[in-house]
């Protein structure tokens, strides 16, 4: 068959557009369950619920097994587990979030690593930046954030895919120490907000494996073995923000009765020359990438980002080199 001949390839539509499948009522119900009988009727109950997503949900079950298969490849090991298994840790670490959110996650739920690091700035009164992922399950570091007075910590989302799960989270607990802060775009006075939070020892946290829906330059860099886009703007705020950068996880352990939260150095300040800017936005992409795959092969039903994510649109822009 020609090359040629062969019509070019779609890519998928972006992330952000694939729209919210959280049925805010269900979410409730399920909850309820769990708080009335426990863990083990609640993924009972889950089970049908996950079995018709799984079903009617052809995008996110392909996605998983594209993802599954590539991490497979990579280490040269089996499968971890097929798509419903890791739609169903999806969908059971949903619980976990709210439960982490609402305040009732018990200390030893989360075992941290690399703590010190923020100990250290929080004394000295100073903030950071975290490059995190859509993975595991963040909230605990809402239970964290009150389990260590002073600790204030804002995460910056792109929200419009999830806002009705996002609300639920709010109802639980208003007062939280942890702030979702939208971001569609990154400009001027974004950035002079948040180098203001940081000024006053507040810590940030930007998903940097989401490539956002307009206003961001996007670096196609090695992920799993094959070349996958991954958005500048992480870095880009970092070197505005000129403020110590660390990388978090917080991935179920594996005995499954925990979540190890890991926090580890990335950078002092991140630097990038004018010369030869494009250059040092890939190689900062390169190195978060290769802490998400070491992530995605301790945990590797705990990567949640159901949708194409090697062929995603990135909103019609050419990758950086």
């Amino acid at each position: 068959m020609s090359l040629a001949a062969s019509p070019p390839a779609r890519p998928a539509p972006h992330w952000a557009r694939l729209g919210e499948s959280t049925f805010v009522a269900g979410v409730w119900f399920l909850y309820g369950c769990y708080r009335l009988f426990g863990r083990w009727p609640f993924r009972l109950l889950l089970l049908p619920v996950v079995a018709w997503y799984w079903a009617t949900r052809r995008l996110a079950r392909r996605a998983s097994a594209d993802y599954l298969g590539r991490l497979a490849a990579a280490t040269g090991q089996p499968r971890a587990a097929g798509s419903f298994a890791h739609l169903f840790r999806f969908a059971d670490t949903l619980l976990d979030k709210l439960v982490a959110t609402s305040g009732r996650l018990p200390r030893g739920a989360v075992r941290f690593e690399g703590a010190g690091h923020v100990e250290a700035l929080l004394e000295a009164g100073r903030g950071g930046l975290f490059l995190t992922a859509h993975m595991g399950c963040l909230e605990a570091m809402q239970a964290a954030a009150g389990w260590r007075r002073g600790l204030r910590i804002t995460i910056l989302v792109h929200t419009a895919h999830a806002e009705r799960f996002n609300r639920v989270l709010e109802r639980l607990n208003p007062g939280g120490q942890v702030r979702l802060l939208q971001v569609t775009a990154l400009g001027p006075e974004l950035a002079l907000d948040l180098a203001r939070r940081v000024e006053a020892g507040e810590f940030l946290a930007i998903a940097a494996d989401r490539v956002p829906l307009q206003g961001d330059r996007v670096v196609r860099v090695p992920f799993l073995g094959q070349p996958a886009p991954f958005p500048a703007g992480p870095y880009l705020v970092a070197s505005l923000l000129q403020c110590p950068v660390f990388t978090l996880t917080c991935t179920r352990a594996a005995d499954g009765r925990a979540y190890e939260a890991r926090i580890a150095p990335f950078a002092e300040r991140i630097v990038l020359p004018r010369a030869r800017r494009e250059a040092a936005l890939a190689e900062q992409a390169a190195r978060f990438a290769a802490t998400l795959e070491a992530a995605c092969r301790r945990s590797p039903l705990d990567w949640f980002n159901f949708y194409p994510f090697w062929d995603q649109a990135t909103d019609g822009r050419p990758p950086a080199p």
